[in-house]
């Protein structure tokens, strides 16, 4: 599944493909993905004005001068969901459920071979008390997301370190891969209990969960399963991994071996001399 750093990595390569661009005409060839579609027909004559992620979801921001509301378009990518920028003349790919046909002549395309996305068309100002946004944590990238955010959700907890920071409810978008990532900088055990770690080294996590994070957007995600970009280009996170997918492999840092766990049906993985 796509992760906060590729979700963030298709906003930034999509924004100035369509923002500014009316939206012409909209082929749907299904009623359904994981749930079915909003009325899309709806979006013909808005022009996009926006292009936001909260979370693992995209936001497409609209504006008609026939609606007394902006709406947005949220859309969910699921596990193998896609959106490319093609012209309206190209072919329909394989996969390829819903064409947005824009006024420069091209068209934004998604594609989701499972067809585990959804979407949905809401009120712009509806979008915080939604079922969908309102009991999402902070932004792992903004100043809500500090030490003593983690730190008052963390105490008395006997619930393992990286089942709460891969908890929406507590910070959104620390996905199995980062977690692992921050974890191994930050020295600390994915299985320990939450509610054990100090403050000091809550802060650390904080900081390191935020540079993992940052590296990764810049790099433009990572290359697993079906992530791309939307020019279709892979990203290049991956072969910046210190511990994930590297079990039985030597630490970078002791050169002990890298183990992998499981932790609510996840794979974790760590080097469990550096990390207490």
């Amino acid at each position: 599944m796509p992760e906060l750093p590729e979700v963030e990595t298709i906003r930034a390569g999509l924004e100035p493909l369509i923002v500014g661009r009316e939206i012409k005409h909209v082929i749907c060839h299904r009623a359904n993905l994981r749930y079915p579609l909003p009325n899309l027909a709806a979006l013909v004559g808005q022009s996009v004005t926006g292009m936001r992620r909260r979370s693992k979801y995209l936001l497409f921001d609209l504006a008609s001068e026939r609606l007394e509301t902006s709406q947005t378009l949220v859309w969910h990518l699921g596990m193998t969901g896609q959106f490319h920028v093609l012209p309206h003349h190209a072919k329909t790919g394989t996969h390829e459920h819903v064409h947005v046909e824009l006024s420069d002549g091209q068209s934004l395309r998604y594609r989701d071979a499972r067809r585990f996305g959804y979407a949905g068309l809401l009120p712009s100002t509806q979008l915080e008390s939604h079922a969908w946004f309102s009991k999402l944590g902070p932004e792992p990238l903004s100043d809500a997301f500090n030490g003593e955010h983690l730190t008052a959700l963390c105490a008395g907890r006997k619930a393992p370190i990286k089942n709460l920071i891969m908890d929406a409810s507590i910070v959104v978008g620390v996905g199995n891969i980062y977690a692992s990532e921050s974890l191994f900088r930050a020295g600390i055990h994915p299985a320990r209990a939450a509610g054990r770690i100090s403050s000091a080294r809550l802060a650390l996590l904080v900081e390191t969960i935020k540079a993992v994070l940052a590296e990764a957007i810049e790099a433009g995600g990572s290359t697993i399963s079906d992530f791309v970009h939307a020019d279709g280009k892979p990203g290049y996170f991956a072969h910046q991994f210190q511990v994930y997918g590297r079990a039985g492999k030597k630490c970078l840092h002791c050169e002990r071996t890298i183990k992998r766990i499981t932790q609510a049906g996840r794979s974790s993985f760590l080097c469990s001399f550096c990390q207490r």
